[in-house]
């Protein structure tokens, strides 16, 4: 009896010891989980806009020579159109849902919707309002957080804006050389 008390003891807190460290790796995956959508979101909603459609930027003042510094740019990666993006893109996570891998029970977030109507590989995805709703707050903090950021990266067209955002900037993803690449 004197052998197992010591034993069970140190199993006690050898478990109690990796429940802080499960909850810290689901907001870890949850996080990075959000950014990886997001920026998959913005994406694809940027791709939806002609390309020929643009804004008008610059001063609208009358210079004293009677011209104007008005200058016209693309509007799907105009500050305008990405501002009103944010705004709106965390809604699109209810169409997301939680896919554990087998091995590393680490969480990853899928699209359960197509945006063309496709049908989508649901093996394994949890999908409800709790996953959805975490994801969709997850979502709004880190674009609340790091609009600036989004709009530097996404304003111009450019390789690998998941990793380089959601890993190197924010570090919200420090694992995320291990996730594959999916594209919408």
């Amino acid at each position: 009896m004197r052998g197992r008390i010591p034993a069970l003891l140190g199993l006690a807190l050898a478990l109690a010891s990796l429940v802080p460290t499960a909850g810290a790796r689901r907001s870890q995956d949850l996080h990075c989980g959000a950014c990886r959508a997001l920026v998959d979101e913005l994406e694809w909603e940027i791709a939806q806009v002609d390309p020929r459609k643009t804004i008008q930027m610059g001063s609208f003042r009358i210079n004293p020579d009677g011209s104007q510094s008005v200058v016209e740019v693309p509007y799907a990666r105009s500050e305008a159109h990405l501002t009103e993006l944010l705004e709106r893109v965390c809604e699109k996570m209810k169409e997301y849902g939680e896919r554990a891998d087998p091995a590393t029970q680490r969480k990853s977030y899928v699209r359960v919707i197509s945006h063309d109507g496709t049908k989508m590989d649901l093996a394994g995805v949890k999908f409800d309002g709790d996953v959805t709703s975490s994801l969709k707050f997850a979502c709004e903090s880190i674009a609340e957080e790091y609009e600036d950021e989004l709009i530097e990266f996404l304003s111009h067209e450019a390789e690998n804006v998941k990793d380089r955002l959601c890993s190197k900037r924010t570090d919200l993803c420090d694992h995320a050389l291990h996730i594959p690449h999916d594209e919408l």
